[in-house]
């Protein structure tokens, strides 16, 4: 075990920064019991790419990314078992090298497995992928270790829990046999794409639509699962797409000084990257989209019943071609879609849902993007749920109001850990709970 002292944790886009007392770097479950039983307060994080404040804002640190081994399969079951800091994209290479998947496709692939299940994280025309994961070692705030199994009613608490009820040591994921996908991509007029999203999901086996503020168009990206050896006339659009981000980066410049230029920028960008078609075949992780981010960015996301997002979207639309407000979106806006589970703190908890994402390309700037605060408005009133691991203001009152079991995670919670330890201010603004770590954010 490693340790570090008195230095400063600084998040990914630098927009978080935190001093520290001492920072242990794991590589046992035995150190990580050791590091939790002897901390008052303690966090831990992985690759730090959470736009919210969970991972940092206490004296003492974990760093989880040495925690990175793959510990067992179980070839008859499909099964893996993995230690919480490794990153996802190396699960996904393991579990694919044996001929399986998880049938759940998460934007990127550069954090940790930790990180993804605390925080919710998902993909699309499935399930969040911490409905995979079948089984965990939980490590307590006083160092003990209770082992959670598919079978036990904690399950749905611990799925997506944010860290607060203990940390994640070991983590047991359900695969299924790998297979290919034939993907189709092209641009619609919004008033096409947005009527047909129910029979999609139906007739599809993926489905993700990258709406295109102020240009009344959708990229929609559909999946059929075909045999291996099928037959595609590959077609990957012009070479230039692969700049989008370097075209976006220099649009986007000066868009915090001018709002109204992205209105601009972002039709620029779709006549240049989202006006002609793809096509083209491979594994659920060739073909699709999960990849590192390019630069550092700000994000949110918020969630809605799949029956509510037509008027939200009408509104939603209404409000940001609103040239007398300052509420311009960076393209695209990631529109996804996850079927209901029973997970507590699951976005999709009691009804199918849409996913609506909300970025920033001037991580920097953040503050002042008018944008999330009109997203957040707007979704917080038809009773959407944030992304935990992305920006929102929503605390404890409205997070009582939209999850219905809010109120009994808070209870657990505060059993597992009546003294507090793995609450941070921000987390203990989030149950409200009364915050006593003396640790103060950096000032950048």
């Amino acid at each position: 075990m490693k340790q570090k002292n008195n230095s400063t944790w600084v998040s990914w886009n630098e927009n978080l920064k935190y001093n520290y007392k001492t920072k242990y770097t794991i590589t046992t479950e035995e150190e990580l019991q050791e590091v939790i039983a002897k901390n008052d307060k303690i966090r831990f994080f992985g690759s730090k790419q959470s736009s919210a404040d969970i991972a940092a804002g206490t004296d003492a640190l974990i760093d989880m990314t040495a925690y990175n081994k793959i510990v067992s399969y179980d070839y008859n079951k499909k099964t893996i078992t993995v230690q919480s800091g490794l990153i996802l994209g190396e699960l996904l290479e393991a579990i694919e090298a044996v001929g399986w998947c998880i049938p759940c496709l998460p934007d990127i692939n550069t954090i940790t497995i930790g990180g993804a299940l605390a925080t919710g994280t998902h993909g699309t025309s499935g399930k969040l992928l911490a409905e995979y994961m079948i089984g965990c070692n939980l490590v307590l705030a006083d160092g003990t270790i209770q082992t959670v199994t598919a079978e036990d009613d904690l399950i749905d608490a611990v799925r997506v829990s944010l860290g607060m009820l203990g940390v994640m040591s070991t983590t047991t994921f359900q695969c299924e046999p790998a297979y290919t996908l034939h993907i189709k991509e092209g641009p619609e007029s919004d008033d096409v794409w947005l009527p047909k999203i129910k029979s999609r999901l139906k007739k599809h086996d993926f489905l993700r639509i990258l709406w295109l503020p102020h240009t009344d168009k959708g990229y929609v990206i559909t999946g059929d699962k075909i045999n291996s050896d099928t037959e595609v006339v590959e077609n990957l659009g012009p070479k230039y797409l692969k700049h989008r981000r370097t075209a976006s980066k220099i649009l986007y410049k000066y868009t915090h000084i001018f709002p109204w230029l992205t209105a601009i920028a972002n039709k620029l960008l779709y006549k240049g990257f989202f006006s002609s078609k793809k096509e083209h075949k491979g594994t659920l992780y060739q073909a699709t989209v999960t990849k590192s981010r390019g630069s550092t960015l700000e994000l949110a996301e918020w969630t809605i019943a799949l029956d509510k997002f037509p008027q939200v979207f009408a509104e939603l639309k209404e409000e940001l071609n609103n040239w007398s407000n300052k509420s311009f979106v960076h393209i695209p806006m990631d529109v996804r879609f996850v079927y209901q589970d029973k997970s507590w703190l699951s976005y999709a908890y009691g009804h199918d849902t849409v996913t609506m994402g909300c970025v920033s390309r001037n991580a920097a700037t953040a503050d002042t993007y008018e944008a999330f605060k009109s997203v957040e408005k707007i979704f917080i009133k038809h009773g959407g749920r944030p992304h935990w691991g992305k920006r929102f203001t929503a605390k404890d009152a409205e997070l009582t109001q939209i999850y219905p079991k809010w109120k009994y995670f808070k209870e657990l919670r505060r059993e597992l850990d009546p003294t507090n330890k793995f609450l941070n201010p921000y987390l203990s603004q989030l149950v409200n709970e009364k915050e006593t770590a003396n640790v103060k954010k950096v000032i950048a």
